[in-house]
C-alpha cells in the first residue's frame, strides 16, 4: 500500500535524488565551500594588513584599485581585499586589525573588473570603515 504517484513516500524519494541536480543545495550538502574557502565557510574574519598595494583594473576599464594583503587570524592564510570608497586606504596602515567580509561577486568569485579580489575590508581596529571616511570616528591608537 502507498506506492502510487502521490503517495508521500514515492513523492520524498524523487525530491532527495533531484535535490542532488541542484548545484547550490549539492555545494552545501558536501561542503564544498569550507574547503577552498580562506574564511572557511565564515561570513566575516580578522587579519592583520601585511602590505598595501595598488591593482590595474582589467579591460576595458583603467585606473588603480587600493587593496590590502592581509594575513587571517584563524588560519594564517593570506588573503587580499579591497578598501571600498574614495580615500578608504588612507586610514588602513601596516598591523592594523581589519575584519574582512565577501565582496558578493556571483559563484564565490570576484566583482567587477576587480582580478582575482574576493573580499572587503569593513573595520578597522574594531571602527567601522566607513565611520573613518565620513569623519565621524577616529581610529583607536595602538
Amino acid at each position: 500500500m502507498g506506492n502510487g504517484e502521490l503517495a508521500g513516500r514515492s513523492i520524498s524519494r524523487k525530491r532527495r535524488r533531484q535535490r542532488w541536480l541542484k548545484k547550490t543545495w549539492k555545494r552545501k550538502a558536501l561542503k564544498l565551500k569550507e574547503k577552498y574557502d580562506p574564511m572557511e565557510g565564515s561570513p566575516m574574519a580578522r587579519g592583520i594588513v601585511i602590505e598595501k598595494k595598488s591593482l590595474e583594473q582589467k579591460q576595458p576599464h583603467s585606473g588603480l584599485i587600493k587593496c590590502v594583503k592581509i594575513q587571517l587570524i584563524k588560519n594564517g592564510k593570506f588573503v587580499t581585499a579591497f578598501a571600498p570608497r574614495t580615500g578608504a586606504i588612507n586610514y588602513i596602515d601596516e598591523h592594523d586589525e581589519v575584519t574582512i567580509d565577501g565582496l558578493g561577486g556571483s559563484q564565490r568569485g570576484q566583482m567587477g573588473s576587480i582580478p582575482g579580489v574576493r573580499y572587503k575590508v569593513i573595520k578597522v581596529n574594531g571602527v567601522d570603515l566607513q565611520m573613518l571616511v565620513q569623519k565621524r570616528k577616529e581610529k583607536p591608537k595602538r
